[in-house]
């Protein structure tokens, strides 16, 4: 089943479920980030994506200069691991990982939760690509990804036990778009998926096509270098 329908069926789900007022509440952010187009002001195809050191589940420092040394590297951000999109999304990442790699790229993923959230996530879906903590959104901002949950928004999170500010150890409840990026060796941008709809993600598909049309240019070769210790 393509991602795109499994994301479909879970929204769908969990919209009968959601009370009114949550519902209002996310139609209401996602109505003021399509105004203020946040997915056209971040990082885009065609722009340098800027380099950064990262720790994984083991607080090991990953940076995407030293990917980008071995092949073209393919960037996913999500939420958390208590998102549920983010987890059908990372797993559907997984199914992809041996095709990414046969294409000589290697792929991170990276999220605002601190540990034991990724180390606990990768463990569940059996992850075998680095789950790397972006403390305070840092990295997402350099990407222009970042924005705030509004009062209303932040009160229903707490309702439901999700405290993302225990999560990410911070006090702003903010949140990276789901976005995934395709950067070639050059450290540019060759593919982009970005939407303010936490409920849809990158097909999989896609992100290998966008590698394969890379690769008819510029070749990758080569594999990840192991991660350094912190």
């Amino acid at each position: 089943m393509p991602l795109r329908q499994e994301l479909q069926e879970l929204a769908e789900a969990a919209r009968v479920r959601r009370s009114a007022e949550a519902q209002a509440g996310l139609d209401a952010l996602l109505d003021e980030l399509r105004r203020v187009e946040l997915d056209r002001v971040c990082l885009q195809v065609g722009e340098t994506a800027p380099d950064f050191e990262l720790p994984d589940a083991e607080g090991r420092i990953v940076s995407l200069d030293a990917a980008l040394q071995m092949g073209p590297v393919v960037i996913s951000f999500y939420r958390g691991g208590w998102c549920p999109y983010c987890s059908l999304a990372l797993r559907a990442l997984q199914g992809a990982l041996p095709a990414i790699q046969s294409l000589g790229a290697s792929l991170l993923a990276i999220s605002p939760q601190l540990n034991p959230g990724p180390r606990a996530t990768r463990d569940k879906l059996a992850l075998a690509f680095p789950l790397l903590t972006d403390r305070g959104n840092r990295v997402a901002r350099l990407f222009g990804l970042t924005f705030r949950l509004p009062d209303e928004l932040v009160r229903l999170y707490r309702r439901i036990d999700i405290d993302l500010a225990a999560i990410n150890g911070t006090q702003d409840w903010e949140l990276p778009l789901p976005a995934t990026y395709v950067i070639g060796r050059n450290g540019d941008v060759a593919h982009a998926f970005i939407e303010v709809d936490f409920t849809e993600r990158a097909e999989p598909a896609d992100i290998i096509a966008a590698l394969r049309t890379l690769n008819a240019t510029a070749p990758a070769v080569g594999a990840m270098p192991e991660p350094r210790a912190l």
